[in-house]
């Protein structure tokens, strides 16, 4: 095999031609600042984000003056988490998130409990879903925010958000989510769902690298943040710096190209994923689907293959195809998953997953060449593997007392 194949999409997705042939004349023809507002080249640049700024809020379905652009993903969250907790310090110290959040929600908040903070961290049932009674019941007078992921990086398992937004409304708290995963591949619309802080990027929509957005409700309630990064007031004073013009016209672009073709995308990937998904589970023995396979995303399977270590595995095929073993942003680490141990895996089968995360540019042929290369690896492995022959043999592993060195 020459062409390699790339099934990690929930770590990055390659940019969209449509996209980089938009961005590129900002980058030299059009490469004024958009915060120079007395020259014609600044002008330009200062209509083209307000463009791009019309086209993320459409896609969401929000104002454009409710979208603030950041680095990322990871500093909207941060911006979300710790700007809430600095504004709304006379309200109260409370947040609620879940252990299955990204690091940059779980950081954030540890940052917050180091800066006088509370925070209630639940654990999910055993497919990746948040317990509603569990959340309602962890809420206190001084709860000021519940931030839940729309869909988990990992399992793609997508939570109850309409619920959750209404557990909020009752109580009066506000309700952030990291979107990252979902925006521009599934409907997003926080507004309809009672979300009132959202972050996403653009990265994971086709879209470039180090660019991404905050949505701040901005009627019933009105939502403040606190700025994390202060200097010329930029983003509505909520986010100073000189704004990622030719990033954030390529955001635009992606978002208007996943307005229009995330169906079709959608519909077309999770059959992709179900006989990918399927085809492994029917040929090979031993195979789990972790996390609620009702609700999650379209184009997200995770997969534990018994006794067989995914690094291992992943090191049988990884020339040519591109997955994840648990969460790209803790690949370097061969610690199992912390959401897969959340979800109650014991470490054997959470050591044993591979995410496969499929995306616009990925074809029917690319998915069976990955699955005869997948079940030739796990085959290769279990011929290896003493452990694979004992239980094959019936023995109990759980009873088997194992020597140490």
């Amino acid at each position: 095999m020459t062409k390699k194949i790339y099934l990690d999409n929930n770590s990055t997705t390659p940019c969209d031609p449509r996209v980089v042939e938009t961005m590129l004349p900002f980058f030299n023809e059009m490469f004024g600042n958009a915060a120079s507002r007395s020259h014609p080249f600044g002008w330009q640049a200062e209509e083209a984000v307000d463009y791009a700024r019309e086209q993320v809020a459409n896609l969401i379905n929000v104002d454009s003056k409710e979208i603030i652009f950041t680095s990322g993903a990871t500093e909207a969250d941060n911006l979300a988490i710790k700007g809430v907790f600095e504004m709304y310090a006379k309200k109260g110290n409370h947040i609620i998130t879940l252990t299955t959040e990204h690091k940059a929600v779980l950081d954030s908040c540890k940052k917050v409990e180091k800066m006088g903070g509370d925070v209630t961290y639940l654990d999910v049932k055993e497919d990746g879903i948040v317990d509603l009674g569990q959340l309602e019941a962890a809420i206190t007078e001084k709860t000021i925010l519940v931030s839940i992921m729309f869909a988990n990086n990992e399992t793609g398992v997508i939570q109850p958000m309409k619920q959750i937004g209404d557990i909020c409304k009752k109580h009066g708290v506000l309700f952030m989510s990291d979107a990252t995963q979902a925006v521009g591949k599934i409907p997003v619309d926080p507004k309809e769902l009672g979300i009132h802080l959202m972050a996403f990027t653009a990265h994971k929509m086709y879209g470039p690298k180090g660019v991404g957005a905050l949505f701040v409700n901005r009627k019933n309630p009105r939502v403040k943040v606190t700025s994390q990064m202060d200097g010329g007031g930029h983003e509505r004073g909520m986010r100073s710096g000189t704004l990622n013009v030719p990033g954030i016209v390529g955001f635009g672009k992606a978002a208007e190209l996943a307005q229009k073709e995330m169906k079709q995308d959608a519909e077309r990937l999770s059959k992709l994923r179900d006989k990918l998904e399927s085809t492994l589970v029917n040929n090979l023995e031993e195979v789990y689907v972790n996390g609620n396979v009702e609700h999650r995303m379209p184009h997200v399977t995770n997969l534990s293959f018994k006794h067989v270590e995914g690094e291992g595995l992943m090191m049988t095929f990884n020339q040519n195809i591109a997955v994840s073993s648990g969460s790209a942003c803790t690949s370097a680490s061969l610690e199992p998953s912390y959401v897969l141990i959340a979800l109650g895996l014991g470490d054997d089968l959470a050591v044993s997953s591979i995410r496969f995360s499929l995306g616009r540019f990925t074809t029917d042929e690319e998915v069976d060449a990955a699955i005869e290369l997948l079940t030739n690896g796990v085959n290769h492995m279990r011929d290896l593997s003493p452990i694979w022959e004992m239980f094959k043999e019936g023995v109990d592993l759980d009873s088997v007392v194992w020597a140490e060195h």
